[in-house]
Order: structure tokens, then sequence, then C-alpha cells
């Protein structure tokens, strides 16, 4: 099965993956976080907690959660670039999708660190 792929490919692939989860990260993370999303984010917030319907609440709910919501922007940006990963086929987008949101997810919780260290150390 993965005989196909030479070490070349596998290591542009991984390349590809630790940067693309870059810009992933930075989205999801400023949708779900910073101030200039407040105002839709807290609306979200409001609505994820009172709408009347179980599928209302879930979809306002992923925008104020960053591991949902990195989840569309990762299949975003694999639909935008065709990323995919070890598998020319289906399985290598989902392999892709996964591993994006695990490495994006990863630099966000770094950057949440850092800027709590940064934060008490004014």
């Amino acid at each position: 099965m993965l005989e196909q792929f030479s070490l070349a490919n596998i290591g542009l692939q991984i390349v590809v993956l630790f940067t693309l989860a870059i810009p992933i990260a930075c989205v999801a993370w400023t949708v779900t976080h910073e101030e200039v999303f407040r105002e839709p984010r807290e609306y979200c917030a409001d609505r994820s907690q009172n709408a009347r319907s179980l599928a209302r609440r879930k979809f306002f709910y992923l925008f104020t959660c960053e591991y949902c919501f990195s989840h569309y922007v990762a299949a975003f940006f694999m639909w935008l670039t065709r990323y995919k990963l070890l598998f020319n086929d289906w399985r290598g987008y989902l392999l892709a999708w996964f591993a994006l949101v695990y490495v994006a997810n990863a630099y966000m919780g770094l950057f949440g660190r850092l800027r709590l260290d940064i934060k008490e150390k004014r």
C-alpha cells in the first residue's frame, strides 16, 4: 500500500501538513477568541444556549469552540488546496483532514499557553 510513496514525497507531505495547519489555526483562533469577532461570537454563544432546536444550538456552538471550528476551517483549506496525506484517494483526504485538525489544535494550544505566560508576566 504505502510502498508507492517515496520518502521525499512523504517528507514533502509532512512539511505541507505542518505549514497548512498554521493558517487553519490562525483562522480558528481568531474567530473563536479574538476581539475583532467578539460581537458575532457572543451572538453565537447566546444562540447556542437559547435556540429552540438541537440542530441550531449545535450549529451556533461551532463558532465558539476552536476545536469544532477547526474541522470546518481544515475542510475548507483542503478543498482549496486539494491536499491529501499518504493516499491519492478519499483515504488521503480523510487522513489529511484529521491530521490537519490535530496539528492546528496543537498550535492553538501552544499559542494559548504562550499568550497566558505573556499576560502573567505583564
